[in-house]
C-alpha cells in the first residue's frame, strides 16, 4: 500500500465518525447520479451495437483517462508486478457482468435492471456470512437478507402474472449482482499491496484486450453510429467508468468506506427515474412493491455491527 493509499484509509476511518463535509456530500450526490445512469446509456447503446462491442468501447474509452493517471501516480507498475488480483477483479467486476448486463438490457427495461442490481449488498452480506464473518449473522442483517430476497421476488414475481418478465434476463442480472458482490470480497481476501488506481486500470486493460477480437469487427461494420449511441458510449467509458472510479476513491477518503457504499441505495432510484423520463419505460406494479423491500433489505443487511456485538 502506498503512502497516499494509507492516508486515504486513515482519512476514511476518521471521517466515518465525523459529520460529512461539503466535499463528501458533493461527491456522494455525484456518485449516486453517475452510477445510476449506466443502465440508461447501456439501453441506448445496445439498440445499435452488440454487447461485446459495448464492453470493448467502454473499457477502451476508460483507459484513455485512467492509464495516464495511473502512470503519473506510479500506480501501474506495482499493479503489474502483482497482476493476479487485477485479473480476477477484471473478470468478476467487468468482463462477465458488463456483457451479461448489456445482453439483458436488450430485452428488459433499464429501470428493472437497476432495481435488480440493488440486491448487490444483500448478496455481499450473505457471501461474507458464509465465509465466516460473524457480524453478518446478526439478527438484523439476517432479517435484511430475507427482506431483500422478498423484494427481488416481488420485483419479478408480481409482473410475471401479466407475462411481462424475461426470465433469462433476470437470471443474467442475478449473476451480474453476484459478480459485483463477490469481486471486492475476493480482492480484499487476496490482500494486494498495489495501489487501487493501478489495479483498476490494469483490470480494465485486461478486459479491453480480451474483448478486442470480438468487439472490434461489429463496431466497424455498424459505423457510422447514431449520435445518441456515440454519446451514450462516451458517457459509459469516460464518465460512468473512468471518472466514477476516480471520484469513488476520493469519496472513500473523505466519507469512509461504510458511508460510500450507501450510494448503492440511491442508484436504483436514479435508474428508474431516468428510464421513465427519457426512455418512456413503464413503472410496473412489481417495481412499486419490490423496490422499497430491496432497498430496505440492503440497508439492514449492511448496517455496521455495534461494538462488542457478536
Amino acid at each position: 500500500m502506498t503512502t497516499a493509499d494509507e492516508a486515504d484509509v486513515t482519512a476514511g476511518r476518521r471521517h466515518h465518525t465525523e459529520p460529512m463535509s461539503r466535499e463528501a456530500w458533493v461527491l456522494f450526490v455525484a456518485m449516486a447520479v453517475i452510477w445510476g445512469t449506466p443502465y440508461l446509456f447501456i439501453k441506448v447503446v445496445v439498440g445499435e451495437l452488440p454487447p461485446v462491442a459495448l464492453v470493448l468501447g467502454r473499457t477502451a474509452l476508460a483507459l484513455v483517462v485512467l492509464l495516464p493517471v495511473s502512470l503519473a501516480r506510479g500506480a501501474l507498475r506495482p499493479a503489474i508486478r502483482d497482476w493476479r488480483p487485477a485479473l480476477v477483479f477484471g473478470v468478476l467486476e467487468m468482463g462477465i457482468p458488463w456483457l451479461l448486463l448489456s445482453h439483458a438490457e436488450q430485452r428488459i427495461s433499464s429501470g428493472l435492471a437497476g432495481l435488480l442490481l440493488a440486491s448487490v449488498p444483500i448478496i455481499g452480506a450473505a457471501v461474507t456470512a458464509v465465509l465466516g464473518d460473524h457480524h453478518n449473522i446478526a439478527p438484523v442483517r439476517l432479517a435484511g437478507m430475507g427482506v431483500g430476497v422478498l423484494g427481488v421476488v416481488a420485483l419479478v414475481g408480481v409482473d410475471t402474472l401479466g407475462g411481462d418478465v424475461d426470465w433469462l434476463s433476470v437470471a443474467e442480472l442475478l449473476v451480474v449482482a453476484t459478480c459485483y458482490a463477490v469481486a471486492p470480497i475476493v480482492i480484499d481476501r487476496q490482500g494486494s499491496s498495489a495501489p487501487a488506481a493501478g489495479t483498476i486500470t490494469l483490470a480494465i486493460l485486461f478486459v479491453a484486450v480480451a474483448y478486442l477480437p470480438f468487439g472490434l469487427p461489429p463496431t466497424i461494420e455498424a459505423w457510422p453510429l447514431q449520435a445518441d449511441t456515440v454519446g451514450s458510449l462516451l458517457a459509459l467509458g469516460l464518465v460512468c467508468t473512468a471518472l466514477a472510479f476516480l471520484l469513488f476513491f476520493r469519496l472513500i477518503a473523505t466519507a469512509g468506506p461504510v458511508r460510500a457504499v450507501v450510494i448503492t441505495f440511491v442508484n436504483p432510484v436514479v435508474a428508474v427515474a431516468l428510464g421513465l423520463l427519457l426512455l418512456d419505460e413503464t413503472l410496473t406494479t412489481g417495481m412499486l412493491v419490490g423496490c422499497p423491500l430491496v432497498l430496505l433489505g440492503s440497508w439492514l443487511a449492511t448496517r455496521p455491527a455495534r461494538a462488542g456485538a457478536g
